[in-house]
């Protein structure tokens, strides 16, 4: 659970960043099934940054039973989720952003309210849950924010080559006036962002992957009003704590069973 500090900080800056919310076994387990997955790598699309460079991700809106639906209905995540949205948090959608090493496009600043209002979503009432599946650097174009920009309100977002994104004057006004926040992560880590937070990232030239699942959350009271690209309120089938072993335990059998075992005692020599 979210202390009144941390909630406190992520109503004033618009973004929270919780650094091991997941541990390096479990994290290993989602890598692992994410890069492996050929259905996840056949649905994928992607968005060109007109620079030469292009992002895939994949998109689906109900969690399963599977690695990816044990993150998004995992209790730590949803019950976070609950305190900052002050309700009962459902799934909205999930995404794997594919951004690989040295072909890895950039996005453009944008806020996601500037997309979901168009789906009937009345207020900014919702949360973003961004996971870091591989290390996040500046080098690998991790996410970027501008501290305290959901303050901003909804602003227009228009048509910039193959994506869409914040209206440039107000963008460029912004930028001058808030802090610019390069939001590097380990994998296991997460990053609880509004709605409204501007956020973009650089083009990957590393040699290295960044990939990420984010796990979008909607307030129940805020269900859409008309039909969108994704559902209206859906109870969440709330996932406890030890799921994502479990899981990945029966997919990957005594590997899996390895890697927790390895990383219980790595963790009972540090601490000891």
């Amino acid at each position: 659970m979210l202390t009144d500090q941390q909630l406190d900080a992520y109503r004033r800056d618009g973004y929270l960043v919780a650094p091991a919310l997941f541990d390096a076994a479990e994290v290993d387990l989602l890598q692992r099934a994410a890069k492996e997955d050929k259905a996840l790598d056949d649905n994928a699309f992607g968005r060109a940054d007109g620079a030469g460079g292009s992002v895939r991700l994949s998109l689906w809106n109900h969690p399963g039973d599977d690695i990816y639906g044990m993150f998004a209905r995992s209790r730590r995540v949803v019950d976070s989720v609950g305190q900052l949205l002050r309700d009962e948090p459902y799934h909205y959608h999930s995404k794997m952003i594919m951004k690989q090493a040295v072909t890895g496009g950039a996005w453009e600043w944008h806020q996601d309210y500037g997309y979901w209002y168009e789906n009937g979503v009345l207020t900014p009432n919702l949360c973003s849950v961004f996971i870091a599946v591989d290390p996040a650097t500046r080098a690998n174009g991790c996410m970027q924010v501008l501290k305290g920009s959901h303050q901003m309100g909804r602003l227009t977002h228009v048509k910039i080559g193959d994506q869409t994104g914040a209206d440039p004057e107000r963008v460029a006004a912004a930028c001058e006036r808030m802090e610019l926040v390069y939001v590097e992560m380990s994998p296991g880590a997460a990053l609880f962002f509004h709605p409204n937070t501007l956020h973009r990232s650089d083009q990957n030239r590393s040699p290295h992957d960044r990939w990420a699942l984010i796990c979008c959350y909607n307030a129940r009271s805020n269900s859409p009003y008309k039909e969108g690209r994704h559902p209206s309120y859906t109870p969440i089938d709330v996932a406890e704590n030890d799921a994502i072993k479990r899981v990945g335990l029966k997919r990957f059998g005594s590997e899996a069973a390895f890697m927790s075992s390895s990383h219980r005692a790595t963790s009972d020599r540090l601490s000891g």
